[in-house]
């Protein structure tokens, strides 16, 4: 039974250092019991308390707290394809996908909590080309559910909207329309960075519960436009 969620240690964001210098397989097995008291135990225990949670601002998201294939991502990288072959992620990402999500191209939550660099996310990363088409379809049904979700005050003077576009217009959108340069996104994605001191209160689950209700409109949107329940139905 996972414990309860009381914050993330004082030693979490140490280790998490700690494992940035010493990104080697030796190092993360001599020390496998400080990853598992810092890292691992905590983030189950936050994924499992934010179960109910979650449901509060959707209840069609999930927090599912299973080592492996749940709502935790792996801490082992995958070197096949990248230049950088060191063999362990350095942070602690957590994705609360929607039910009908198999990866993380669906609408999702995202914690994110690394040394420097702490923030929580919530939309669309690079989605697949047939979403990606509903997103821009839909903006351009849509314009001004789309003006009124980036423009809530609560998620504008939060969330800042990130990710990569296309230099030019993409095919078949008019390069003149009023949003333009939202249509060119290749992600919809908006993030809000915080303090990591703000992980070990015990109610730091009440502070990413509140910032993505602040994302309501937001997620709403998107869910609406690649055909997936937001609301009870």
């Amino acid at each position: 039974m996972v414990a309860d969620f009381n914050g993330f240690p004082k030693d979490c964001i140490p280790y998490l250092k700690a494992l940035r210098s010493h990104n080697e397989r030796d190092w993360f097995n001599e020390h496998k019991d400080r990853y598992e008291s810092s890292v691992r135990e905590p983030a189950l225990a936050f994924i499992e308390t934010m179960g109910p949670k979650l449901t509060k601002v959707s209840p069609h998201f999930r927090a599912i707290p299973k080592k492996v294939g749940g709502s935790l991502m792996r801490v082992y990288r995958d070197i096949r394809f990248g230049k950088d072959k060191t063999p362990f992620k350095t942070n602690i990402g957590i994705q609360f996908r929607h039910e009908l999500g198999k990866d993380v191209h669906a609408p999702g939550f995202y914690l994110h909590i690394e040394p420097g660099d702490c923030f929580l996310g919530v939309g669309l990363w690079r989605p697949e080309s047939k979403q990606l088409l509903k997103i821009r379809d839909f903006i351009i049904d849509n314009p001004n559910g789309w003006k009124q979700a980036i423009a809530y005050r609560p998620f504008k003077s939060n969330y800042e909207l990130v990710g990569e576009s296309l230099k030019r217009p993409p095919r078949g959108y008019p390069a003149e329309h009023e949003l333009i340069e939202d249509l060119k996104r290749k992600d919809f994605i908006a993030l809000m960075r915080f303090d990591e001191a703000l992980i070990q209160d015990r109610k730091f689950i009440d502070f990413v519960v509140k910032h993505y209700k602040q994302a309501d409109l937001f997620m709403h949107y998107l869910c609406d436009a690649v055909g997936v329940n937001y609301r009870l139905e």
